[in-house]
């Protein structure tokens, strides 16, 4: 079909019907799109998972029939947990070799760190201080979640007890999966990467306690005249704290790479997007003021609304400020922008709405021109679904109405009768997809709504939020985002409580009264005085003071 296209595109070009040129669409990464979801890739991945696992423990010394049937049963549970309680994740490739990929980085690791320490004739013991237990579910947890970091943390702990000396196995699960929890809880909120380093440091804390408990850091023979035993310990608290600092380091630099490779966003990085000095919000603040004004709006909306019931909330806002950059093609056909004269009076409501309706897609090409986030461009292809242009859509009624009176009195032709077709005036969808997509298109419609009300109160605001959300329920535009009438009722009630905040009313003050001077302006009846009878004024309350 593109040999197909690609001559037709030719054929138009040449009548002089096309300029040739294709507009930017999301369709481009389609092929990689497929490989990501494709069961094949998932089960190459799945046996390339077992197979890595049987060289880490084939090439180990001592193997046995034994420790082979304790892999097995470990391997098929860790396969079987992920794909039934870890849907999103199992559903995209790139996660699942996110996952065992890392499981396995994370497992030759500790191997490596093993077997080096016994080369370099060190203590065992310094092999548990020096092995960066924490590192799978770190990365794990900061991009995938905390339900990945445990999953992550549970088989890195079961896998790599396997790979020690037997006396150590259980000391071993102990002190991993306890370091490897730490590092998920201390990342449940990572907006800076600083706090990377903050969480290595826990895991430090962590492990040097834990370390201490199982006697992999002696204290026995500790005493105030020992200065050896002292210096010993100390280097073995070092060694453990600077292990999990190195380990938060290595995860803050390596972020970026494993972002870009898989697809994924963090905190941090949503955090580095919501820079309103971005080349496209700077233009919008320039050239559609209204527009810009109108977004940050509907960020702070959003945003509120998702973080009431635990969705992405920087990710809401951030997407919430890109959201209309369409409008930069033609400004000046969207009311928010508009002065005294509106364009759309010399057009026919069918060409108005097509204008309208074109912000969408101007929107996807400029944000993959700019080459923006894939979930912002997600959010403007989404944030008005396959909604009716209803303003144009009902002024096209009206004059068809009007024409067919005109046509029955015989003052018009029936040739000249326009069509009103309703797929014309609706947007092209799709509807949203995501639950952070059906906030902001909420959003975008009650703030838009909300320029409509003359004296805004809590029961018409709160009523107006009503309306729009039912309408859009009633019209299926949140039937594939997600969200449940329990979360919908939080949502409606956050965003009508913030947006009476923004509405609320300013008490009127009166004006200031100067008694001992007729001269101010409040005697002439609110006429503008001379800038010479001011001076005038000016300068004998000077002297009179």
């Amino acid at each position: 079909m593109g040999l197909v296209d690609q001559i037709r595109r030719w054929r138009l070009v040449q009548q002089g019907l096309s300029s040739g040129k294709k507009r930017r669409t999301n369709s481009d990464g389609g092929v990689l799109g497929r490989l990501d979801r494709s069961l094949l890739v998932r089960a190459v991945l799945y046996l390339g998972f077992a197979l890595g696992m049987v060289g880490l423990f084939t090439g180990h010394s001592g193997v046995s029939s034994g420790r082979v049937a304790e892999v097995v049963v470990i391997l098929i549970s860790a396969l079987a947990i992920f794909q039934l309680n870890h849907h999103q994740a199992a559903n995209r490739n790139g996660s699942v070799l996110l996952v065992f990929g890392g499981i396995l980085v994370h497992l030759y690791v500790v191997r490596l760190v093993f077997g080096l320490a016994l080369k370099a004739g060190l203590d065992e013991n310094y092999a548990f201080l020096l092995t960066p237990m924490a590192l799978a579910p770190m990365i794990h947890s900061v991009l995938l979640g905390q339900r990945a970091g445990v999953f992550s943390s549970v088989f890195v702990s079961l896998f790599g007890a396997l790979t020690v000396a037997h006396v150590d196995r259980w000391e071993f699960l102990a002190i991993s999966l306890f370091c490897g929890l730490t590092a998920v809880f201390a990342t449940k909120r990572v907006s800076k990467r600083g706090r990377l380093l903050r969480a290595g440091a826990w895991v430090g804390l962590m492990a040097l306690l834990v370390d201490v408990a199982f006697g992999k850091i002696v204290t026995s023979g500790l005493a105030f005249t020992d200065a050896a035993s002292w210096s010993i310990f100390g280097q073995a608290c070092l060694v453990a704290v600077t292990t999990g600092l190195l380990t938060g380091l290595f995860v803050s630099g390596i972020l970026p790479l494993l972002e870009g490779v898989f697809g994924l966003t963090t905190e941090i990085t949503w955090l580095e997007l919501a820079d309103l000095n971005h080349p496209l919000l700077r233009k919008m603040q320039i050239e559609a003021p209204g527009t810009f004004h109108h977004s940050l709006i509907v960020a702070s909306l959003a945003e509120s609304a998702a973080e009431a019931i635990g969705a992405d909330a920087v990710m809401s806002r951030v997407c919430a400020y890109f959201h209309d950059i369409g409008k930069l093609n033609k400004p000046g056909y969207f009311i928010e922008n508009q002065g005294e004269h509106n364009p759309h009076d010399g057009l026919t409501p069918t060409m108005s709405a097509l204008i309208i309706v074109a912000h969408v897609k101007d929107g996807v090409d400029l944000a993959i021109k700019n080459k923006l986030n894939p979930r912002i461009l997600e959010v403007i292809q989404e944030h008005h679904g396959d909604s009716l242009v209803y303003y144009f859509y009902h002024k096209a009624q009206e004059r068809l109405l009007k024409h067919e009176a005109e046509r029955t009195n015989g003052q018009a032709k029936s040739d000249d009768l326009p069509k009103v077709d309703e797929k014309s005036f609706r947007y092209p969808g799709p509807i949203p997809q995501t639950r952070e997509s059906g906030i902001i298109s909420l959003a975008d419609a009650i703030e838009s709504a909300s320029r409509t009300i003359s004296k805004p109160s809590p029961a018409r605001i709160r009523a107006l939020v009503d309306e729009i959300v039912f309408n859009r329920l009633r019209d299926g535009q949140l039937d594939a985002c997600g969200l449940t009438m329990t979360e919908l009722t939080t949502i409606r009630q956050v965003l009508a409580s913030t947006l009476r905040s923004m509405l609320h009313a300013r008490i009127e003050y009166p004006k200031e009264q100067v008694d001992d001077e007729p001269s101010d302006l409040s005697s002439r009846g609110g006429k503008v005085v001379s800038v010479a009878e001011i001076e005038r004024v000016r300068r004998r309350r000077q002297q009179g003071e």
